[in-house]
C-alpha cells in the first residue's frame, strides 16, 4: 500500500500521491479512459482526487468514473474562475461562488468535498475576507469538511498567516523553491499541504522545449540550473524530481495529473524509495540558491 501522511489538523491520512484532474479535463480525454485512470488509482491505492471546477469537464469525468466509490478516496476542489467555466459573473463575486460550487458538488456526484479551495485568488480579493467567509460557510453547511488555499508567493503567504485555513496547495519542485519558507510556515501553522506542479510539467523530458506554453517557464529555468541528474534516462530523473518535492519538509502529498493508467504504477515504484539522502536533497536546494535570481517568484 502507498505510503500516507497525516494531513495537517485535518487529520487526514492521505497518499504521498495524489491525482490531479486538470490534465484530463484539459486533454479531453473520453470518459471511458477517465474511467480506467481513475479507477486504476483508487485500486493501486492513492486515496486523493484533486480537480477544479475551470479544468474544463474534469469533475464531471470524476463524478461519472468514481462518484460511486466516494468512501475510497479524499476529494479536493477549487472554486474561484466560474467564469472560464462558463458561468456569467465576475471572478470572486458570491454569486459566482454559490453557483459554481453547486454546480460542482452535482457535477462530482457527492454532496460533501473533503477540501475546498479558493483557486489562486488574488492578494486584494483575499485580504476583502469575503472570499473566505463564503467558504467557511460552506463548511458550516456540512458541504466541506475543510477549506483551503491554492496559490503562490504573497496570497498563499498571507493565507497561511491568516490562520483560517485548513490547508495550502502550492507550487513546488526542482525548478520552483521560493514557496519552500511558505511551506515551513504552513507546516508550523499544522496546515496540509499540497505540493501542485511537483515535477514542474517534466519540462526536460524531451530534451526540448514543450510544445505546450504552461511549462515554458520550467522549460527556462531548467536551462540555467543544469541539474545532472536531469541527464539520465526519463524515468530515473523525474523519479528524482519527484522525491525531491516530497523530501521538502512540511509537504504532505503531491498531486500529479496522467491520461495513462499504467503511469500509476511507476509513480509508486517511485514512493517505495522514500525520500532524497540529505545530501542529494541539499544539492539540488544548493543550486537554486546559487542560480536563481530574486525575481524568479512561484509559478501558478
Amino acid at each position: 500500500m502507498p505510503v500516507k501522511r497525516r494531513f495537517g489538523k485535518t487529520g487526514m491520512q492521505v497518499t504521498a500521491l495524489g491525482f490531479g484532474g486538470a490534465e484530463i479535463g484539459f486533454n479531453q480525454v473520453e470518459q471511458a479512459a477517465a474511467n480506467r485512470i481513475l479507477n486504476t488509482a483508487l485500486d493501486a491505492g492513492l486515496n486523493i482526487i484533486d480537480t477544479a471546477e475551470c479544468y474544463k469537464e474534469s469533475e464531471t469525468l470524476i463524478g461519472n468514473a468514481v462518484g460511486h466509490r466516494r468512501d475510497s478516496y479524499f476529494l479536493f476542489t477549487k472554486m474561484g474562475h466560474g467564469k472560464a467555466a462558463g458561468l456569467d459573473y465576475p471572478d470572486w463575486s458570491p454569486e459566482l461562488l454559490k453557483q459554481s460550487f453547486h454546480r460542482s458538488l452535482q457535477r462530482l456526484k457527492t454532496d460533501c468535498v473533503d477540501l475546498l479551495q479558493l483557486h489562486t485568488c488574488e492578494l486584494a480579493d483575499l485580504e476583502k475576507g469575503e472570499v473566505i467567509r463564503i467558504l467557511e460557510d460552506f463548511k458550516a453547511q456540512g458541504k466541506t469538511r475543510f477549506i483551503g488555499y491554492s496559490g503562490d508567493n504573497a496570497a498563499a503567504s498571507r493565507a497561511v498567516s491568516s490562520g483560517l485555513f485548513d490547508a495550502l496547495q502550492i507550487s513546488v519542485n526542482i525548478a520552483d523553491q521560493s514557496a519552500i519558507p511558505i511551506i515551513a510556515a504552513a507546516q508550523k501553522a499544522d496546515m496540509g499541504v499540497i505540493a501542485k506542479r511537483p515535477l514542474a510539467n517534466a519540462a526536460w523530458i524531451t530534451g526540448q522545449k514543450p510544445a505546450n506554453s504552461y511549462a515554458h517557464g520550467y522549460w527556462d529555468r531548467l536551462q540555467k540550473l543544469q541539474y545532472d541528474f536531469l541527464s539520465r534516462p526519463p524515468s530515473a530523473s523525474t523519479a528524482h524530481a519527484l522525491r525531491f518535492t516530497l523530501s521538502v519538509p512540511g509537504v504532505c502529498t503531491a498531486i500529479v495529473g496522467t491520461a495513462n493508467p499504467a503511469r500509476w504504477q511507476e509513480n509508486l515504484n517511485t514512493l517505495t524509495a522514500g525520500a532524497l539522502a540529505e545530501a542529494e536533497f541539499n544539492s539540488i536546494c544548493n543550486r537554486w540558491q546559487s542560480v536563481a535570481p530574486a525575481n524568479w517568484a512561484g509559478l501558478s
